[in-house]
């Protein structure tokens, strides 16, 4: 169950949705310079190589010189503020001191006939890696026959610049209670979601835990969702007699029949499916389970100190994922900041108690939720230049990388199954490898409900405000943007609220800090939502000073939020 949470509405606003710019302290920035240039990396044997392990210097020691030398933050921090719609807001938890706020990218379509979509990014990765699916799915080019979405992409409680989750949170239920709340409060009552990575590769099953828990538990509200590479078991007597014999008689025969196809068999093969034990490949042997994180501290003590720390396990994540893929230095360094500046502890807590508190989830409707799959079948050859580089590396890089398959058709015991799509090769990663098969699964999904279920199509009681009645104001204190950001076209912005908060938030000191802004002027006010959020996810009830995620003295996120005009 998730957390219980306090029912209040906090003077001044319920629905309190703010524009917000990243900022951080120069001074951060400058100690994240000193720390770079007294790394002492591991000694490495130059020959022979490992057959066993990665050996990453020759790797890291050119980006810590990119880094230092030619990276440049406020670029990439402009960037962000000026293509990214931005926005926070905060839920209150009575586990917590303060308010727990989700930070999240709103991307409203210029399309009349655009639905919601909830975008859950890939875990442990910041909702800002993904700004370039914005113009995918909300602006798609040929509209006649790619169906366009109001795009949320939210970032997990602890992850980027989203507020942790108190300890002892049951931590699936309470975010997918936030992210049903949040759709809510942006007058989305009802809304579809996707995931965007493997669901069997994701760190402790995240991805598909958050998905499933939404259409499994808000079917009211989430009226469908797009799974890829989900970790289903094959079908049991005991709860699905029909399909578990369907699944026995294709098996036994290896036939294309009862909803099989021949590309499963094959697969199941290649993922190391053995028919004998009965039994599918357990979900610890791929994609970031293989790190098997049980114990989140030491690591994130280790981690919060070292960005070179850092950049090695962000390299050893993406690895894992797809190996094939080759990022930009800018591109590496950027996805490092994303988790160095506003700290990886939280992200790391939230994966350790996945993987010790495993939650039951129990169908809460009467028919079974409405979704789509898509499965990866392995079969992308590799070409001769691969196998040489990893015969003279020694590199066990397709081990690690080798995808889990499951046959679609195990997900009729527990689903009613509108879309299915088997893909070659394998899911690596995909928001950037191809996008295109993330936005292909959730429109074949959508298209099949839209056929009989009008309420996606319900629009907003209140329109989107223009761009020109949104005001962001610098903050008067404090280090400043290198630039004035660009304003975002004004489909892209979702009503802002006046009311702001003064409280300072996960602050720890002075030295080493990242702040944010978060704005509002004039006199709008966000519409209520349709359907109230649940008791149990009231907004914040009050304003605090107490400082969140309280370390030291001496390693310190800041972020002030300024009052607006």
């Amino acid at each position: 169950m998730a957390a219980e949470v306090e029912e209040a509405v906090p003077a001044g606003g319920a629905d309190e949705v703010k524009p917000y710019k990243i900022h951080v302290s120069s001074k951060y920035l400058d100690l994240t310079r000193q720390k770079l240039e007294v790394t002492r990396l591991p000694h490495e044997l130059s020959e022979p190589k490992s057959k066993d392990w990665w050996e990453p210097k020759s790797r890291i020691e050119p980006l810590i010189d990119f880094w230092l030398e030619q990276y440049s933050w406020r670029t990439q921090e402009d960037l962000l503020n000026t293509e990214l719609p931005q926005f926070r807001t905060g839920f209150s938890i009575p586990s917590s001191e303060a308010a727990v706020r989700i930070h999240f990218i709103h991307a409203r379509s210029s399309h009349s006939n655009a639905i919601p979509l909830l975008l859950i990014p890939p875990f442990p990765f910041s909702n800002l890696s993904f700004g370039h699916l914005v113009k995918i799915f909300a602006e798609p080019e040929d509209v006649a026959n790619n169906q366009p979405f109001h795009l949320v992409i939210p970032s997990l409680p602890g992850v980027g610049f989203s507020d942790a989750l108190p300890n002892n949170t049951p931590v699936i239920s309470s975010t997918a209670d936030l992210l049903n709340s949040l759709m809510g409060r942006l007058e989305y009552p009802y809304y579809l979601v996707t995931n965007a990575g493997s669901g069997a590769a994701s760190p402790a099953e995240i991805d598909f835990k958050l998905a499933n828990y939404l259409a499994t538990h808000y079917p009211d509200h989430c009226l469908g969702a797009h799974f890829i590479s989900p970790p289903l078991a094959q079908p049991k007597l005991q709860e699905s007699p029909i399909e578990w014999a369907k699944w026995s008689i294709a098996s036994l025969f290896h036939a294309p029949i009862l909803g099989y196809h021949s590309d499963d068999f094959s697969a199941l093969e290649r993922s190391g499916y053995v028919r004998p034990s009965k039994k599918a490949p357990t979900p610890t042997q791929f994609g970031l389970n293989q790190l098997g994180l049980r114990e989140p501290n030491t690591l994130a003590y280790a981690l919060c100190d070292s960005p070179t720390g850092l950049l090695v396990f962000v390299l050893k994540t993406l690895r894992l994922l797809s190996p094939k893929k080759e990022f930009t230095p800018t591109e590496l360094i950027d996805l490092t900041q994303l988790s160095w500046l506003p700290g990886p502890e939280s992200a790391m807590r939230f994966w350790a108690h996945c993987v010790r508190h495993p939650e039951q989830v129990e169908k809460k409707g009467i028919s079974k939720p409405r979704v789509g799959i898509t499965v990866f079948l392995g079969n992308e050859p590799s070409t001769d230049g691969d196998v040489d580089v990893a015969a003279e590396t020694g590199d066990p890089v397709q081990d690690e990388a080798k995808d889990c398959y499951t046959c679609p058709s195990w997900a009729n015991s527990k689903y009613n199954v509108i879309y299915t799509n088997r893909a070659s090769g394998s899911s690596g990663l995909l928001a950037w490898e191809r996008p295109e098969i993330i936005a292909n699964g959730i429109r074949g999904v959508a298209a099949s409900i839209l056929r009989w279920d009008s309420r996606l199509r319900q629009k907003p009681s209140a329109p989107v405000a223009p761009l020109e009645q949104v005001v962001v104001h610098d903050d008067p204190t404090g280090d400043q943007p290198a630039s004035e950001p660009a304003r975002p076209a004004p489909a892209l912005l979702a009503p802002p609220i006046t009311e702001e908060r003064s409280h300072p938030r996960r602050e720890i000191s002075e030295e080493t800090a990242v702040e944010s802004h978060e704005n509002v002027a004039g006199e709008l006010s966000s519409p209520a939502p349709k359907t109230p959020s649940p008791a149990h996810l009231a907004p914040p009830t009050d304003e605090r000073t107490r400082p969140r995620r309280e370390a030291s003295d001496d390693t310190a996120v800041e972020q002030p939020e300024t009052q607006g005009a």
